[in-house]
């Protein structure tokens, strides 16, 4: 036998659910996907003649199932495990050996269903094995007690369905499929704007099984009045949940939600519906109204009572939705903002790119830069800080200012400019790892351009000469950013050949979850060499095109900095 350790509490299920099972007069038990027995209500308890110490927490099969002779059964002989663990419904008999040890023959009957913001799970259901005639039935489970597994089960996999998304359209995708047509044929959404307007942006019907939206009836609606007693008016504001009908809307209309209504009944073909308020932590975020066709039962007060649970799990799921795809905007707004205009330097063309984090992912802090130092070289940087939020892309503005004074202030190789900053970020900022290359790019007598840099850790620059040969720039390559080791850094040096392009960017732009950094480095190569004809701003875009990883596959955000060097020009002023 195993047993989990839990004692007599239940290990997984919902509040809900357990007074539902103690209110039955029948023997149940909840177990979860492993098949360990998590709430039995007291008819189980007797049936069984086990306490709950004796029964929750325990393996399900290995504490009840015998053979006929008493003997312990083997898992894959047991219908019962086979039906649990494959979450379907099914029915059956098995000797089961109660707490005294004397074996009786049950019936039992298994339904999947799911607590209430929990895992998903399985009901049973025991009762003494029928010796007629009929005995190979499936025992029949009470009405009332399978409505509300039902009722559960929807409830476990709204919850699911809704705070496995933080997008807010995504959401209300499911939550359409999830209702529609199990619930009703219509689903109806308003939302309330951040401008408190209201939007209607979802009417679905399903039409021989596949989900048909009615976007001429879809778009902005009237302001939601302040006194109107009308469904969904009351909804808006938050008052109430209502039953509704096409007569509701009969009379002389007391706003223009009410015509809006009114021309919905009347173009959708409901009879009844049911609307219920979308709440939120502080504020109403909409409505949701569902209906039937004339061909179904009307909607009762039992529906009301569901979509309201419904709707409550919709609210706290638009809510996160929200407030993360809040919190993604401000800090895309804010690392954009930090991102700098690229200088004007004779002789040069600089492009740079910066693209966020698809939207399942957070803003990153990679980061681009180029400035003139006080010696006339131009400086570039291209850097990463280890993270995916808000302090990610601060830790990003705070080394970059510092990169900047050091360079500024510090007649120094770039290799001594990196050393001071790793000696003072762990003292000055919260960064807890950064990578970069940093490079000083300066002309020579002869108009020339030599390019001295040093790399912490960083993905290799790369250099694409204009005939389309492409390599990486290996050399001077050291250790990243605040780990707290002395470490030696070096510089390294090249004179870029006329009008070659030199590219600095970010890891997202060469690995990903489903290909390796050494494939993505010989892809951006390949890319790279093939455009080294194009003019740099069609360079950068398309290499950021073909190069960057699929969105489903790419997690991180990406920032390129492109450098070309000119033509050098003969001493009278024409081309060599």
């Amino acid at each position: 036998m195993s047993h989990s350790g839990v004692g007599n509490v239940s290990v997984s299920g919902s509040a809900r659910s357990a007074e539902v099972l103690g209110e039955l007069d029948a023997a149940v038990c909840l177990v979860d996907q492993r098949g360990t027995i998590t709430q039995a209500n007291a008819c189980a308890e007797r049936l069984l003649g086990r306490g709950a110490a004796d029964l929750v927490g325990w393996d399900a099969h290995e504490l009840l199932h015998r053979d006929r002779h008493g003997r312990p059964l083997a898992r894959a002989r047991c219908q019962m495990v086979e039906a649990v663990l494959a979450r379907r419904a099914q029915a059956g008999s098995s000797w089961c050996e109660r707490g005294d040890r004397s074996l009786v023959e049950l019936s039992w009957f298994v339904a999947p269903c799911g607590g209430v913001g929990g895992p998903a799970g399985t009901v049973l259901v025991f009762t003494a094995a029928d010796h007629g005639p009929d005995r190979t039935h499936p025992p029949h489970a009470p009405e009332s007690l399978l409505v509300e597994l039902e009722r559960l089960a929807l409830l476990a996999e709204t919850t699911t369905q809704l705070t496995s998304t933080l997008d807010s359209d995504e959401a209300l995708r499911r939550l359409v499929r999830l209702v529609v047509p199990k619930i009703a044929d219509w689903a109806v959404i308003d939302l309330i704007t951040e401008a408190d307007e209201v939007e209607r942006v979802t009417v679905v019907h399903c039409e021989d099984g596949a989900f048909v939206a009615h976007e001429d009836l879809q778009g902005p609606m009237p302001p939601i009045p302040e006194e109107s007693p009308m469904p969904l008016s009351r909804a808006l504001r938050g008052a109430a949940s209502t039953l509704a009908t096409p007569h509701t809307y009969q009379g002389p209309p007391d706003s223009g939600i009410a015509i809006e209504q009114k021309r919905l009944f009347e173009a959708t073909g409901m009879v009844s519906a049911a609307i219920a308020p979308i709440r939120g932590l502080r504020d109403v975020l909409g409505a949701l109204t569902l209906g039937r066709s004339a061909d179904r039962e009307p909607l009762t007060g039992a529906d009301l009572s569901l979509l309201e649970d419904i709707t409550r799990r919709t609210g706290l799921a638009l809510d996160n939705a929200r407030l993360y795809q809040r919190q993604r905007k401000v800090a895309e707004t804010m690392q954009r903002h930090l991102l700098p205009q690229l200088p004007s330097v004779p002789g040069l063309q600089m492009a740079a790119r910066y693209v966020p984090a698809p939207d399942d992912s957070q803003v990153g802090g990679d980061w681009y830069d180029a400035f003139t130092v006080t010696n006339g070289a131009t400086a570039l940087v291209i850097g990463d800080v280890v993270g995916h939020d808000l302090d990610a892309a601060a830790g990003m503005a705070q080394v970059r200012s510092m990169l900047r004074a050091y360079a500024w202030t510090h007649h120094e190789p770039p290799s001594a400019i990196v050393h001071r900053l790793d000696g003072s970020m762990a003292h000055l900022t919260g960064v807890p790892m950064a990578t970069l290359v940093f490079g000083s790019l300066a002309q020579t007598a002869d108009s020339a351009w030599q390019l001295t840099w040093t790399n912490a850790g960083h993905p290799p620059p790369l250099l694409v000469t204009h005939d389309g040969q492409a390599r990486y720039l290996t050399e001077g390559h050291g250790l990243l950013l605040s780990t707290g080791l002395e470490w030696t850094r070096t510089d390294a040096s090249l004179l870029l050949p006329p009008r070659s392009t030199l590219v600095l960017y970010t890891d997202g732009l060469v690995e990903s979850r489903d290909r390796s950094i050494d494939s993505g480095l010989e892809q951006l190569r390949k890319h790279a060499a093939s455009l080294a004809h194009r003019p740099l701003a069609a360079f950068t875009d398309l290499l950021l095109e073909r190069a960057r990883p699929t969105t489903g596959s790419n997690e991180d955000d990406i920032a390129v900095l492109t450098v070309r060097t000119p033509e050098i020009q003969s001493a009278a002023g024409g081309d060599l």
